[in-house]
């Protein structure tokens, strides 16, 4: 394939955590390896120098790697122009994108909404870490939420993105199962006791709050990866918001549980900074 039929992506985070970090490490590895035939056109943050640690040491990940870099401040909008932020922020942020061509933008840890016209100008896909019909919102509201309702399940899943949070339609995901072995003495040591108060106490240091994360992070790695693979060979696109095959017939979601899941665990070398075994 030669460097002028690539596939074109765009890559949205706002760089907030070690885990965004794991992720487009994880992309570019991949592309770097030939392994998906692709190119990560830019890397686009609604988070500017200096305004948190962790995004800077995002930026100089994506410095390393030569991708161009676009930083728009979301919070600095939100500052300026009040209720009036999102639309002006937007058409900022495309007038900076309008240079590439692309075939895709993948979501990965960009922690905002997406407004309808930025949706229906750009194919987009988003990372969320629960599997269809799961709650809605960021990974820690998503793990509180299945530990409130003693959830026996979670997953992982690649879906379209529309305004409406975290309800486009699947595109790719996984399930897992959060009872039984080794969870279950987790469990067993919140048992009887209020859910809000363990969260006040213990927060993210719960550690069946930390072991759910951990298989969670483990797979987001394998399915992003696959997803974009997909993508990339042409046998899943998006067109007006709906999920379509090589042919162009709708589809529904790709379950890739039994493709991401070898001996009970991720396959090995995905990045997985997790602590998966």
């Amino acid at each position: 394939m030669g460097e002028d039929s690539k596939y074109r992506i765009g890559w949205f985070s706002t760089g907030r955590d070690k885990a965004a970090r794991a992720l487009l490490q994880t992309a570019y590895t991949s592309i770097e390896r030939g392994e998906i035939k692709a190119e990560i056109c830019f890397v686009f943050s609604n988070r500017e120098e200096g305004e948190k640690k962790e995004s800077d040491h995002f930026f100089h990940l994506v410095r390393t790697y030569q991708i161009p870099l676009i930083t728009l401040s979301s919070r600095k909008f939100k500052e300026k122009f009040g209720e009036e932020w999102r639309p002006r922020f937007e058409q900022e942020a495309m007038r900076r994108l309008e240079v590439y061509k692309l075939d895709l933008c993948v979501l990965a840890g960009y922690m905002l909404i997406v407004g309808e016209e930025m949706c229906q100008r750009y194919p987009m896909i988003n990372l969320h870490p629960a599997a269809p019909g799961g709650p809605c919102g960021t990974w820690q509201e998503v793990i509180w939420k299945l530990i409130e309702d003693h959830a026996t399940e979670t997953g992982v899943m690649m879906h379209v993105v529309t305004p409406e949070l975290d309800q486009g339609p699947p595109v790719t995901y996984c399930r897992f199962p959060i009872k039984g072995e080794p969870f279950d003495r987790y469990w067993e040591e919140i048992k009887g006791h209020d859910i809000a108060q363990v969260k006040a106490e213990q927060g993210e240091t719960n550690p069946l709050f930390q072991e759910i994360r951990k298989h969670g992070l483990a797979r987001e790695f394998p399915l992003i990866i696959a997803t974009i693979k997909a993508f990339s060979e042409g046998r899943v696109k998006i067109e007006s918001g709906r999920v379509l095959d090589s042919s162009g017939k709708p589809i529904k979601e790709y379950d890739l549980t039994a493709e991401i899941l070898i001996g009970g665990c991720p396959p090995a070398n995905h990045g997985c900074e997790a602590g998966c075994k």
